[in-house]
C-alpha cells in the first residue's frame, strides 16, 4: 500500500509575511518606526526606507521625485533639507550612521499629524518637521566635521544613536584644547611620519638600516671548464698496430731492405720509397689534450642586505608628564600622544599611553576613539604638567605589557626633554628585549640636547628642535646640534665597549691593596 502523497505547504499566513519581508534587510532599530510611523502605508514605507538606505550607503541622495515614501511635499522637503547638509557624503560606506539618518527622519515625520492636532495647517506641519530634522543634524554634521579633522575619522559613537554621549564632551574646555593640539600637528608633519612607521606588524619594502641579515644571492658568473681529450699522433713510435705503405726508412720492414743489395732491385726500392708505397710499421701514439673554456653558470653569493623594515604594529608611549616639560615641550608631548590615537584609530591599532612624572606616578590609558576614550583624552590633554621624572617605572610598566601577546610586536615611544636616567637593571632589560624580541625604542626629544639618560634607553632620537614657539617664544634652539653628550662625553654612556673597558669597584680595591699598577699582567687564579 502506497504512502499518500505530501500535501502542498499551507499558504494561511506567507501571504500576509510575504508583506514584511522587507523588513530582514533593515536593522532592528528601523522595524518600529518603519511599522508604526504615520506618513503612508506600510509596504512602500518599507521598500522605501530600504531603497533609501542603499542609496545613503553608497554616497548618493535619489531625486525626491523617484521616493514612494513619504508623500510628494514631504518627500521633497527632506531631500532639499538632506541635499543643503550633504548627508550622502557622511553616509558613504556608513551603514550604522545611514541607519541612523533614517531613524530621525521617521521620529521627526511622526511629529506632522501631532502639529496639526496643534492648530498648524499642513504646510506648517511639514515645514516645521522638516526643520527641527535639518536644526538636528545641521550641528550634528558640524560635530561630525570637527571630529574627523581631529581623529581623521567619524567615531563610531557619532554614527548611532548614542551620539549624545559624545556632545557634551564637544563643548568642554577639555575638547577645546585636543582641538588646539590638532592644529599644533600641522607644524609637526615629521611626528606623523615617526608615529606612522612604529610596530612590527607588517612588513614593508623599505629597507631598515638598522639591521642587516646575510642572505644568499643567486648571480650569473663567468667559471673555467676543463675538458680532457685524446688525441691520436700518427707515426709517433709508440703502439704498433699494423703494416702500411709509406716511405719511413726507419721503420720499413726488413723485407724491402733487402731489396737494396740487389743491383737491379735496388731501383725498385727507390722506386717504391719515392711513391711512398714502402712496407712500414704503423705505429701511433696517443696524447691527453685538456682544453678549458668559458662558461656562465648562476652561483649562489652570500651578501650582507638591509633588513626589511616593520611597521603599522601596536604602539607603547611614555609621555613625560614632569614640571620640566611645561610650556612649548608640554604642547609637542600632548600632540605626540594625540597623533598616536589618531593613527591607531585610523589604521586599526592597538595603543596604549603611560603618563609618568615622579616616583609611583605612573598613569597608564587605553585611549579609543569612542564617547569613553575621548572623554580621557580631553582630560589628559587638559591638564598641566607637574612634578618629578622617574622614567624607570613606564619603562618597566611598558615592558609587563610587552609579554602579552597582543603587544609583542609593538614598538616603544618615549616622549621627554631628556632629563632622566634609567637604572642599570632596567637598561639591561631594555637591551635584552631588543635583542630577544626585536624591540625598537624611538625616543622624542623636546629639548636643547640629549642626555645620557636619553642615549642608553633610545634607539634613535628624534628632535624637536623649536619646540620653545610652541609655548609662546618663537625662537630656535641655541645650541647647534644635538649630540653633545655623544661628543664630548662619550665614556659616561653605558655602552657594550665602555662596560667592557671598566674595572668593578671590587677589582680595583683588591689591586690597590696588592699593590699592582697600571699595565700590570693580572694574577692567575686557581680553579
Amino acid at each position: 500500500m502506497s504512502t499518500a502523497a505530501a500535501g502542498p505547504a499551507s499558504l494561511l499566513f506567507e501571504q500576509q509575511e510575504g508583506r514584511l519581508a522587507v523588513l530582514d534587510g533593515l536593522v532592528r532599530g528601523l522595524w518600529l518606526g518603519g511599522l508604526t510611523n504615520a506618513q503612508g502605508s506600510v509596504e512602500p514605507r518599507l521598500a522605501a526606507l530600504a531603497a533609501l538606505r542603499a542609496a545613503l550607503v553608497a554616497g548618493t541622495l535619489p531625486p525626491f521625485a523617484a521616493w514612494s515614501w513619504p508623500p510628494p511635499f514631504v518627500a521633497c522637503g527632506l531631500a532639499q533639507a538632506m541635499q543643503g547638509l550633504d548627508l550622502a557624503r557622511y553616509c558613504r560606506d556608513e551603514g550604522e550612521l545611514a541607519d541612523t539618518v533614517l531613524m530621525s527622519i521617521l521620529f521627526h515625520i511622526d511629529f506632522i499629524v501631532d502639529y496639526v492636532d496643534r492648530g498648524a495647517d499642513e504646510v506648517q506641519a511639514v515645514g516645521m518637521a522638516v526643520d527641527a530634522f535639518a536644526a538636528d543634524w545641521q550641528d550634528r554634521c558640524g560635530d561630525m566635521d570637527e571630529l574627523a579633522d581631529v581623529f581623521g575619522m567619524i567615531p563610531d559613537d557619532a554614527k548611532s544613536t548614542r551620539w549624545d554621549r559624545i556632545r557634551g564632551l564637544l563643548r568642554s574646555e577639555g575638547w577645546q584644547e585636543v582641538v588646539r593640539i590638532r592644529r599644533l600637528l600641522e607644524r609637526l608633519p615629521e611626528l606623523a611620519e615617526l608615529i606612522r612607521r612604529l610596530g612590527r606588524a607588517a612588513e614593508t619594502d623599505e629597507p631598515d638600516e638598522a639591521g642587516c641579515v646575510t642572505v644568499q644571492v643567486i648571480e650569473e658568473a663567468t667559471a673555467h671548464r676543463a675538458e680532457r681529450n685524446t688525441v691520436r699522433v700518427p707515426d709517433m713510435p709508440g703502439e704498433t698496430r699494423g703494416i702500411h705503405r709509406a716511405d719511413r726508412i726507419a721503420r720499413m720492414l726488413p723485407a724491402e731492405a733487402m731489396l737494396l743489395g740487389h743491383p737491379r732491385l735496388r731501383l725498385v726500392w727507390h722506386a717504391r720509397r719515392a711513391e711512398r708505397t714502402l712496407l712500414c710499421y704503423e705505429d701511433d701514439d696517443r696524447m691527453q689534450e685538456i682544453r678549458r673554456h668559458e662558461e656562465t653558470v648562476q652561483r649562489p653569493t652570500p651578501r650582507p642586505q638591509p633588513a626589511k623594515r616593520f611597521e603599522m604594529g601596536p604602539m607603547l608611549v611614555c609621555v613625560d608628564t614632569s614640571g620640566s616639560m611645561r610650556g612649548g615641550a608640554e604642547a609637542v608631548a600632548k600632540a605626540a600622544v594625540l597623533e598616536a590615537v589618531r593613527t591607531a584609530h585610523a589604521q586599526k591599532r592597538a595603543c596604549h599611553v603611560f603618563s609618568f612624572g615622579g616616583p609611583g606616578e605612573i598613569v597608564d590609558m587605553a585611549l579609543p576613539v569612542d564617547a569613553e576614550g575621548i572623554g580621557r583624552l580631553a582630560r589628559f590633554l587638559g591638564q598641566a604638567f607637574r612634578g618629578g621624572t622617574d622614567v624607570c617605572g613606564p619603562i618597566e610598566a611598558a615592558l609587563a605589557k610587552l609579554e602579552e601577546a597582543r603587544w609583542q610586536r609593538a614598538d616603544l615611544v618615549i616622549v621627554s626633554d631628556g632629563e632622566f636616567g634609567a637604572t642599570s637593571d632596567v637598561a639591561e632589560r631594555l637591551r635584552t628585549m631588543r635583542r630577544e624580541r626585536g624591540l625598537r625604542v624611538q625616543g622624542v626629544l623636546v629639548g636643547d640636547r640629549e642626555t645620557i639618560g636619553f642615549l642608553e634607553v633610545a634607539d634613535d632620537i628624534f628632535w624637536v628642535r623649536d619646540w620653545r614657539r610652541y609655548g609662546g617664544v618663537d625662537t630656535d634652539s641655541p645650541l647647534e646640534s644635538n649630540s653633545l653628550t655623544a661628543r664630548f662625553f662619550p665614556g659616561a654612556l653605558r655602552t657594550q665597549a665602555n662596560r667592557d673597558s671598566t674595572t668593578s669597584g671590587a677589582t680595583a680595591s683588591a689591586a690597590v691593596r696588592a699593590g699592582r699598577r697600571r699595565g700590570d699582567p693580572q694574577p692567575e687564579h686557581s680553579a
